[in-house]
């Protein structure tokens, strides 16, 4: 009777997990393999429901590209809706919170939804969380090359949480506490209005640095409003400081604050390349009888900030033109080397180094004597992880990097749990994630030249 029983929740599980919906493209600016993916859940809406859920999910994705610096960088993103149906509308409501005078009369309710989203979580009644392993489950299975979610829960009342998966409600301010959570989720920025004394840690807008020389956002110090303001006036509150005094990481309906939006805007430069194609793009013979033609096309923000600088064979021969022409009178004998070079000059970063951290670069060897172009490399290079998810050993390769780096494994508060040099010769490389507890983390990698590459993984 066992056996059978436990065959029975085997088949069981083993359907919810396949399990796939319908998806539909509501934002597509490029490929899916060359943008960032965000994909937003359905949760507490039923069948005749999935419409507007669908209209929900647009509304959002509209008024997170309102926004700067998501607006500048709309190109850089994909929106996808998973529309999951739920047996009944809404979100549970236990009526347990210590908090529970302010849920405004929320009436207490126990409502069948598929992700099982529910307010007062943690003891917190404006705490709305729901299920990561189901989520995570109809992600691998419908959609398993997502970068941000969110999970929408169809409920008017007040609530939301950032932590491994954004989730938010339909209040009125729906879309601002969505764009908040995703700050936490997407970009791991920290509450600026104070979260708690559990919760404070050095982070990118949070820290116990007070001199302004030193204080990671020392760049931006007296400059729309930025400065170094503690969370409060006594207690641990007191010893912990943040950027700004107005920034949507404290007030909804305020915009992200010079340091958030500088980091957004990193986040998005370590997830995806400025270069989405380039021509030539294949090695062969030539015609040199005519100007060769060699163009970068590019994923613009907007307005445009991106620079490029062509140079033959150490030489700038234009740094204004996303493409140029070369003749044979141009080229010397044997090899020659035409490279693009791609930049940020955003008024938004104000980052040490950037230029020579986050560039993009495409190369051609150009051979006149043998009418031929004898070898294209890029640095938008290329990482892939499997299997993601991991139930413990993870792999990774690496393509267009021939440099050796480091590995570092982090939790969500950006804490480093584990700390690999890896030989660029060493063949299928590995980490081995066993012990860690199951949710989300991130991988980063650190080549010997400077660049860094995030991206998350998650251990089941």
């Amino acid at each position: 009777m066992k056996k059978t029983l436990l065959l029975s929740i085997l088949f069981l599980c083993a359907s919810i997990t396949a399990q796939t919906f319908d998806v539909t493209t509501i934002t597509q600016s490029g490929s899916n393999e060359s943008r960032i993916n965000i994909v937003i859940l359905s949760d507490g809406y039923q069948s005749t429901e999935l419409n507007q859920f669908i209209t929900d999910a647009t509304n959002f994705s509209n008024a997170l590209f309102a926004e700067t610096p998501y607006k500048e960088y709309k190109n850089y993103f994909n929106v996808h809706a998973i529309k999951v149906p739920s047996n009944e509308s809404g979100a549970n409501h236990p009526g347990t919170a210590t908090d529970e005078s302010t849920s405004n009369n929320q009436p207490s309710i126990t409502v069948d939804n598929y992700f099982e989203s529910t307010f007062d979580a943690f003891d917190i009644h404006r705490l709305l969380v729901s299920n990561n392993t189901k989520v995570l489950s109809v992600l691998a299975n419908n959609f398993p090359t997502y970068d941000i979610v969110l999970v929408l829960v169809n409920s008017p009342y007040y609530g939301g949480s950032g932590g491994q998966i954004a989730v938010a409600s339909l209040h009125t301010s729906a879309n601002q506490i969505a764009i908040h959570e995703l700050g936490h989720s997407f970009v791991n920025l920290i509450d600026e209005y104070y979260p708690g004394d559990s919760y404070t840690r050095e982070g990118i807008n949070m820290t116990q640095e007070t001199n302004p020389a030193n204080v990671k956002w020392k760049n931006w110090i007296n400059q729309n409003g930025v400065g170094i303001y503690p969370y409060g006036t006594t207690g641990n509150a007191a010893s912990w400081y943040k950027p700004h005094q107005n920034c949507k990481m404290q007030y909804l309906n305020k915009s992200f604050c010079p340091v958030c939006t500088e980091a957004t805007i990193e986040q998005i430069h370590s997830m995806t390349s400025p270069i989405d194609s380039y021509t030539p793009e294949n090695t062969g013979t030539i015609d040199l009888t005519e100007p060769l033609d060699f163009n970068v096309n590019t994923i613009a923000p907007l307005p445009n900030t991106l620079k490029i600088t062509w140079t033959l064979n150490g030489t700038v021969i234009n740094n204004e033109d996303f493409s140029v022409s070369i003749t044979k009178d141009d080229l010397i004998s044997g090899d020659n080397q035409l490279l693009a070079t791609i930049k940020d000059q955003s008024a938004l970063l104000k980052v040490d180094n950037h230029e020579t951290t986050h560039f993009s670069t495409t190369l051609w060897t150009i051979n006149p004597s043998t009418l031929s172009i004898d070898d294209i490399s890029t640095n938008s290079f290329k990482i892939n992880l499997s299997p993601n998810p991991t139930p413990g050993i993870l792999y990774f390769d690496v393509t267009g990097k021939n440099e050796n780096y480091t590995v570092s494994i982090k939790d969500i508060s950006g804490k480093q749990l584990i700390l690999k040099n890896i030989n660029n010769l060493e063949k299928r490389p590995q980490v081995q994630l066993t012990d860690l507890p199951a949710g989300i983390y991130f991988i980063n990698f650190s080549f010997e030249n400077g660049t860094q590459v995030s991206k998350k993984i998650i251990k089941e």
